[in-house]
């Protein structure tokens, strides 16, 4: 069965697991989101959506250097960081992974809404990990329409706070979740497959 394995680190940071190939993305500085200990990860691959020190301490990573190539195919859309075309935070990396028919893909520091094209570039995801947080993304009224417009099967929240984790400038994750009728959460890292159900899920982080 085909399968990615989504582990929630904190902040914006996943660990996908393409079977035995791992990639990180947006590691967090040493100190630099409250409420979240320093990240130490071990993998074959560390991605970043932009180069703010919330999403490119890859320092906190190390690489195996194992020999191939990344299991999957990647598309990317460069997006503004904020609603001033990128005047305000420059510009930001969506990466949409694809491995066999799976898609699943990491929307960074999105600071506005998607146009008609990038929500159809993005139409058809299995699995969507967004930033619902305001003040320096989108925040959660713009990120329930953005899953109005792609409709991905599964939406993972990030960028949020909830108790002392985040920034205290950020929206709360309630502000997000109870935007939608039922939201599941889980503690240990989703096993994404096609039959995965559908909807809005809380992963706790990992470290």
């Amino acid at each position: 069965m085909e399968r990615i394995t989504i582990h929630y680190l904190g902040h914006a940071c996943f660990r996908l697991d393409f079977g035995q190939w791992r990639t990180v993305l947006d590691p967090y500085h040493d100190g630099m989101v409250p409420g979240l200990p320093p990240l130490r990860v071990e993998v074959e691959e560390a991605l970043c959506s932009h180069q703010h020190d919330d999403h490119n301490f890859t320092r906190a990573v190390r690489l195996t250097h194992v020999r191939g190539v990344a299991p999957y195919e990647t598309e990317t859309l460069t997006v503004p960081h904020d609603g001033a075309d990128g005047r305000l935070r420059g510009m930001n990396t969506i990466r949409i992974f694809r491995c066999g028919g799976l898609r699943i893909a990491h929307l960074g520091d999105l600071g506005r809404l998607l146009t008609a094209e990038e929500a159809e570039a993005l139409s058809g995801l299995d699995c969507m990990l967004l930033p619902v947080g305001g003040y320096y993304t989108i925040d959660a009224a713009q990120a329930k329409a953005v899953v109005d417009a792609v409709r991905p099967r599964v939406v993972i929240p990030m960028h949020y706070r909830r108790g002392s984790m985040g920034f205290a400038e950020i929206l709360e994750l309630t502000d997000f979740t109870e935007r939608f009728p039922e939201v599941r959460y889980e503690d240990g890292p989703l096993e994404l497959t096609k039959e995965t159900p559908d909807g809005v899920v809380v992963l706790t982080p990992e470290v």
